[in-house]
């Protein structure tokens, strides 16, 4: 892969920071730029049992037939690292643009998936019941668009609600989002609100709740808010004690936080590529590691192949995964291989191949929020290193 030369940290701010070539320095080093509270690691740490592959010279073929090299691909994605793990040993590890994978790396909405597993040791607990109403847990938003859904809508994204999620929209409901999260600055003389008070002002869409698939993040702050209501205790406790810890993560992770303290559980977790890894093979195992049962076996089981797939049909992604579906905060792909993964914007990927015993771990600044093609391109991807390892 080609140099690169990072900008100097002085020139990333709020106003810039999600942005090509500033990203490069800002998402490993969130914590200077956004409060964040962390989710501690255990003294003792899973080593990794190592057999490198060169895989940079894999060939495949993309959507249009084309040969493709794996290296060129990962440069021309802006990865800035790569762990692949075959049966729990790395086989592959790289780390490019400015990054040596030693920081906490920001995870953006695979934040979501982490948060719906978590959520599930709390259902095995009878802390939650996915069936309940939003509002048994936070009668604090019975005024807006959870007012009368449930738990497992928010679950599955299939709230109805009329918020709109568009990362490069300047004058909405998405931009108080951001200051709300402080993910923005606020402009002079206007008023902060804080995450969960914006949550509970958004309004309803028109269907019922569960019939449509609408990617909204704002469900997976709510999701959060809901997880801490029900245990009675802090997000980042019941991560660090229920999956950093038992995992044998090898360092804390953080995540970041509002005004008021609140988590951002839809995309503020940063974590090293290899503890991304480590928990894309704790799912692979069915919530099983070390001697232990650390999720709920039928939890993870349903999010690989529970759920409706009508919802996702009628929503808005459906043409990357036309056999797919999403379950508690995970994509099913609907492949052969069973595969299943969790994505975040700017090319945050978990990639979960249980038929052949592969996770892949990757964590990139691509200037582009969201780009389907590119999303196709990895996908393919990751299937040809899966076969390849």
């Amino acid at each position: 892969m080609t140099s690169f030369k990072p900008i100097r940290n002085d020139a990333v701010s709020l106003d810039n920071w999600r942005t090509a070539p500033f990203s490069d320095v800002s998402f490993h080093n969130v914590d200077s730029l956004v409060p964040v509270n962390p989710v501690a690691a255990a003294r003792k740490t899973w080593v990794l049992d190592e057999d490198s592959l060169p895989i940079e010279r894999l060939a495949f073929e993309d959507g249009d037939g084309r040969e493709r090299l794996l290296g060129e691909v990962l440069e021309s994605t802006h990865t800035r690292g790569l762990v692949v793990l075959r049966g729990g040993r790395l086989v592959a590890e790289g780390y490019w643009r400015g990054y040596d994978g030693t920081r906490p790396h920001i995870l953006f909405s695979v934040t979501k998936s982490v948060t719906g597993a978590l959520a599930g040791i709390l259902v095995e607990r009878g802390d939650l019941d996915p069936d309940s109403p939003v509002t048994r847990y936070l009668p604090e938003v019975a005024e807006s668009a959870y007012g009368d859904c449930s738990v497992r809508h928010v679950l599955d994204m299939t709230v109805s609600s009329s918020f709109n999620e568009n990362y490069t929209d300047s004058g909405t409901d998405y931009i108080r989002y951001r200051r709300a999260t402080l993910w923005n600055p606020v402009p002079p003389g206007e008023l902060r609100e804080t995450l969960r008070g914006f949550l509970s002002t958004l309004p309803r869409a028109e269907e019922a709740h569960g019939e449509i698939f609408r990617y909204l993040s704002p469900n997976s702050d709510l999701l959060g808010w809901i997880l801490e209501r029900a245990a009675g205790r802090p997000f980042v406790e019941l991560l660090s004690d229920s999956i950093w810890r038992p995992l044998g993560a090898e360092a804390a992770a953080i995540t970041t936080v509002d005004a008021e303290g609140a988590p951002r559980t839809a995309g503020g977790l940063c974590a090293l590529p290899r503890d991304l890894a480590r928990f894309g093979e704790l799912m692979r195992l069915g919530g099983k590691m070390h001697g232990m049962d650390i999720l709920p076996a039928w939890w993870v089981n349903d999010i690989r192949g529970g759920g409706d797939s009508r919802p996702w049909q009628k929503g808005s992604m459906h043409h990357l995964l036309p056999n797919g579906r999403y379950r508690s905060k995970w994509y099913q792909t609907g492949s052969s291989s069973g595969a299943f993964c969790a994505i975040g914007i700017h090319g945050q990927w978990l990639w979960i191949d249980p038929a052949r015993e592969v996770v892949i771990a990757k964590v990139s600044t691509q200037p582009d929020p969201i780009c389907d093609p590119t999303d196709l391109l990895l996908m393919r991807a990751f299937d040809a290193i899966a076969e390849s390892v």
